[in-house]
């Protein structure tokens, strides 16, 4: 359904062999239901959102007069690909380039749909691409957004036209550069009575009717305490995509200088045998956290307190000495306490980034039990919130 190759990558692959095998154009056909309208709707909903966002944005951060510097150049700094960009298109190209972003976001969902109303294969497979290729630019350019991207990317073959496995020459048959409309074979509505087609997706067109109800209520209506996330609809109905609205003023990655039972200091975030106050990633700029994945969402729970604070940062005590072999003899490894800081540094032109500031998030005790009390910056005799060791 995501993906219409025919007899290549077609989850229904199999069954189409069998039925098409006397046919001779094998090209897979668009499916029409309530739940593929729904999701192209979806798709243009949030794509609008996100870039109305960006052009409603009170700083202004992503227009051509954006000061101090447009988002692009805040955020196009911290991958290989990001700085190669930077010096061929420099700092007046990505100011050029930066409101594109926002009317691609809000104008290319529509054009996609417009084309698959009116048939046009060249106005689908270039919205889509354009697109992609966006997508694809922010998992090169950006640091830590390669599964968001190809996550994005995904929910576009949505729009893929009947035919697309023979014009991509993955299968045989071609098309006419027309989107079938109305003669599909596979479920669209035009091959089905109206009395069929509600027979057949009557039950989805209602529980889809009921998710599109409660996502607006949940938006328009709701109250605050509905709103957060300890509840399993606010999960389900949150069809927005809030990112990137606004210039990245600051980068900021975290440290956790912390005490052995031998005496020597680590940086148990990083894992590693030494600590670093400056901006990590082997000498360039970045802002990327030394812990990937779900542990980048750690620093948001800072603010835990009583028995959930105290499994939150206890963990980090047990896996530093689960992973440095202490409970099979290596004592000398143990981790006494820890310090867990927030770093930061304002984003300057020219890929420039001002002086570090540090934050103290929390001092952890691992030989305690009762760790939130208010402690001295200094603990056995080294101060954990200067740079030297």
């Amino acid at each position: 359904m995501f993906l219409p190759l025919d007899a290549i990558w077609a989850m229904d692959a199999k069954k189409g062999k069998t039925k098409n095998k006397a046919s001779n154009n094998n090209s897979s056909k668009t499916f029409v239901t309530p739940a593929t309208i729904a999701l192209k709707l979806l798709i243009t909903w949030i794509y609008w959102d996100a870039g109305y966002g960006k052009y409603s944005d009170t700083l202004q951060g992503w227009s051509f007069n954006a000061q101090p510097l447009p988002a692009l150049d805040t955020y196009v700094r911290h991958t290989v690909v990001a700085r190669y960009m930077y010096g061929i298109l420099g700092p007046t190209g990505l100011r050029y380039m930066t409101p594109t972003v926002v009317y691609a976001e809000m104008f290319t969902a529509p054009v996609a749909l417009l084309g698959s109303f009116w048939g046009s294969k060249a106005i689908v497979y270039g919205a889509v691409a354009l697109m992609c290729s966006m997508h694809i630019g922010i998992a090169m350019t950006v640091r830590n957004t390669v599964l968001l991207s190809s996550v994005a990317c995904v929910a576009w073959c949505i729009f893929l036209p009947e035919g697309v496995g023979a014009d991509l020459a993955f299968t045989r048959g071609g098309g006419d550069g027309r989107v079938n409309n109305g003669k599909s074979s596979h479920g669209s509505i035009g091959s089905q009575s109206g009395k069929s087609f509600v027979k057949k997706h009557g039950f989805s067109a209602v529980i889809i009717g009921v998710f599109i109800c409660g996502s607006v209520w949940f938006e328009s209506l709701s109250a605050e305490c509905n709103q957060s996330m300890e509840h399993v609809w606010s999960t389900l109905l949150h069809c927005r995509w809030n990112v990137f609205v606004g210039a990245e003023e600051y980068v900021t990655w975290e440290i956790a200088p912390g005490r052995l039972l031998d005496g020597s200091i680590v940086d148990v975030w990083s894992k590693s045998d030494q600590v670093s106050w400056e901006m990590p990633g082997a000498g360039v700029p970045c802002t990327s956290t030394a812990r990937a994945g779900r542990w980048r969402s750690f620093p948001y729970l800072a603010e835990l307190d009583g028995e959930d604070g105290e499994a939150l940062w206890s963990y980090l005590c047990r896996q530093w000495d689960e992973e440095n072999g202490v409970n099979d003899g290596n004592d000398g490894k143990k981790l006494l306490r820890f310090n867990f800081f927030m770093l930061q540094a304002d984003v300057l032109p020219n890929m420039g980034f001002s002086a570090t500031r540090k934050r103290l998030i929390h001092s952890h005790d691992c030989l305690s039990d009762s760790n939130f009390v208010k402690e001295n910056e200094k603990i056995g005799g080294y101060d954990f919130s200067s740079e030297e060791l």
